[in-house]
């Protein structure tokens, strides 16, 4: 807390040469403290993610480009990595949830690519920003769900098995679906090249997914070190990520940033609200609505991100996926907290 309100004095003082530094810091420690805390844990994450944030709003020249190497180059192949250790860490039985929970599995995706969408559509519409900013919005809603979902849904006493499924499925159904929401809803604010959307999701997903999937079928357990560094590479690869984004954009944010901050908190919890109803609405049981709710308010930001790069656009349409994966792992994380010490009634 010193930290903080030393930073603070600072900024009244306009001595912004220690500001930077002295909120880095605050951030960093305030993630080692969580360490000590049960409850608090989960946020430590979110918290060194604020720190780098942080670094790459005061000093983006670190985290735009090294020599003539430009780091956004690295955001493909990263996402690609990524994809990889998400697919080590999933099998076949992954899918026979459709079979096993048809109805579930049926109102997840509906509502993935219903609601979400069609939110960020009237936001971007209402928001009156450049029209590459607005059209984040939309790609971010147009993503599927991710793996942050699945560990929200453990710790919200969800349906696990259902949350699994339902990521599955949407993560492979993107390349085809992803593309036409955005060529329809996002259209009218930047040129989408369709196809061209398709093959991107393809080379970042489907392949590194499929050849991970091969991976656990014929090597799984036999790599131990592998199964314990990829989460690990997997939560460094979204951070530096969203890092390159923010630096990218950094003027950008500096005009937009609360108003951005803001809609996208409403995208992120509106997933949540409208998700549960939904469920609710075609009598699922609490599990369940808990499930879809999270799956509908939780997004890939991280494909979202490449999707933006590999268009060109990463420090305008890659903007809405940098702010909404931190806050949609604070939201999901308190959601679940709540949740977890609301027991089920059977």
């Amino acid at each position: 807390m010193p930290v903080l309100l030393l930073s603070i004095i600072f900024i009244f003082q306009n001595n912004s040469s220690w500001v930077g530094p002295l909120l880095i810091l605050f951030f960093i420690l305030l993630g080692i403290g969580f360490r000590g805390y049960d409850s608090l844990k989960g946020y430590t994450y979110t918290t060194m993610i604020f720190a780098a944030v942080t670094a790459s709003m005061f000093y983006p020249a670190v985290f735009t480009q090294v020599g003539d190497y430009k780091l956004s180059n690295l955001i493909v192949p990263l996402l690609q990595i990524i994809m990889f250790g998400m697919g080590t860490s999933m099998s076949l039985r992954d899918f026979y949830g459709v079979v096993k929970m048809p109805k579930g599995v049926l109102i997840g995706v509906l509502c993935q690519f219903s609601i979400m969408p069609f939110i960020g559509y009237s936001l971007a519409k209402a928001s009156g920003f450049p029209p590459e900013i607005a059209a984040g919005l939309i790609l971010i809603g147009c993503s599927p769900s991710g793996m942050a979902s699945n560990v929200m849904s453990f710790l919200a006493k969800a349906n696990l098995a259902l949350s699994i499924t339902i990521t599955a499925i949407t993560t492979m159904l993107a390349p085809f679906v992803t593309p036409v929401l955005m060529g329809w809803l996002a259209g009218e604010f930047v040129e989408v090249d369709v196809f061209k959307m398709v093959m991107d999701i393809v080379k970042i997903v489907i392949i590194p997914i499929g050849a991970g999937l091969i991976f656990n079928k014929f090597l799984g357990g036999k790599s131990k070190w592998l199964d314990e560094a990829m989460p690990l590479v997997s939560m460094l690869g979204i951070a530096f990520i969203i890092v390159i984004i923010t630096a990218a954009g950094r003027d950008s944010l500096l005009n937009i940033g609360p108003l951005l901050i803001l809609l996208v908190v409403f995208h992120n919890l509106s997933g949540y609200t409208l998700g549960y109803w939904a469920a609710k609405l075609f009598r699922m049981d609490e599990k369940d609505c808990r499930t879809i709710a999270l799956e509908v308010g939780m997004q890939n930001a991280g494909l979202a991100s490449g999707l933006a790069k590999e268009m060109g656009k990463i420090a305008t349409v890659g903007l809405a996926a940098a702010v909404f994966g931190p806050l949609m792992n604070i939201s999901g994380s308190v959601l679940a907290s709540y949740w977890h010490k609301k027991p089920i009634k059977e």
